[in-house]
């Protein structure tokens, strides 16, 4: 069973259709990327799963029953318009925040300074949250989005305004919330760390799902039959002629051949290894798969191009 699931969902305001019948499926215990570009739909579709707004048709089930509005204390939303309040101390604004999302307030100060110790940030306890850079907003930001332990967790952009010591920092506290059983739900332009913590991804695009399924699947589902191989060599004439793949690059170096060749259809890596190893020894034979930034612009101008 799916932890959360959106079936049909459609959501119009004035006129403009936000959302045309999205379905998605998140994992229980798993990292969901939900990708697109700006405009497509998917800030709607989170404040839909936070009940801030409802969907015109379809449905939000969590655990296979209908979104109810005490669900929002199994969730925990850090959206990428940061709301805290300027003026308020630090500590004090924390514990506010932490008592309206359930705790009690000797929990709540237990939790935070346990947070604040973590991220080495008690210093700031009674400082006001104006006082601090954008990069120290979201510490405090993600500190108060997960500390009622809920059951989901989204992250809009959650690394913007770190600097990458500090943004690595949090990939790692987000894949320890993993690794606890938290399901989470990322939303970023940042490709690169989609490839690095995500399981799964659904991206939306004009309104609509164009591209969903696992990481890795997706990769492979959009490679070229593309190879990076690298053949130890003593000299002399070496042949690129192959009947079971074409030779896109090559070049000698240091008694090594370095090649990326395409492999022709029918052709299996099996057959290229044995044609190789006849000549040459083998030192490295890779399958290049395309980039999640390549894919999503791929699929994006795509969808595009055909809409015009």
């Amino acid at each position: 069973m799916y932890f959360l699931e959106a079936e049909d969902v459609v959501k119009q305001f004035s006129g403009h259709l936000a959302l045309n019948k999205v379905n998605i499926q998140v994992p229980p215990g798993k990292i969901f990327g939900l990708l697109g570009p700006n405009g497509a739909g998917k800030t709607t579709l989170i404040r839909i799963i936070n009940r801030i707004t409802a969907p015109d048709s379809g449905s939000i089930r969590f655990n296979g029953q209908e979104s109810r509005p005490e669900d929002v204390f199994r969730i925990g939303y850090m959206p990428e318009e940061r709301g805290l309040y300027k003026k308020m101390k630090v500590g004090e604004q924390a514990i506010y925040l932490a008592r309206l999302k359930g705790l009690s307030y000797p929990e709540a100060k237990k939790r935070l300074v346990e947070w604040f110790d973590k991220f080495e940030i008690t210093s700031w306890w009674n400082r006001k949250l104006e006082e601090l850079s954008k990069g120290m907003q979201q510490k405090i930001q993600f500190i108060i989005t997960v500390i009622h332990k809920p059951e989901l967790l989204i992250f809009d952009e959650p690394f913007s305004g770190f600097d990458p010591i500090n943004a690595d920092r949090l990939k790692q506290e987000i894949l320890e919330l993993k690794y606890l059983g938290h399901t989470i739900i990322f939303s970023t332009h940042n490709m690169a760390s989609v490839e690095e913590i995500c399981d799964e991804i659904a991206l939306i695009d004009r309104s609509e799902v164009v591209l969903s399924g696992g990481v890795n699947e997706i990769r492979n589902r959009f490679k070229s039959n593309t190879l990076n191989v690298t053949l130890r060599w003593e000299g002399g004439i070496f042949s690129l002629d192959s009947t079971y793949y074409s030779v896109l690059s090559a070049k000698t170096q240091a008694g090594e051949i370095k090649m990326r060749i395409q492999k022709k259809p029918e052709a299996s890596n099996s057959e290229i290894i044995t044609e190789l190893s006849k000549s040459y020894e083998i030192i490295s034979f890779t399958e290049e798969l395309p980039s999640m930034n390549d894919i999503f612009i791929n699929t994006v101008s795509g969808t595009n191009s055909t809409q015009v």
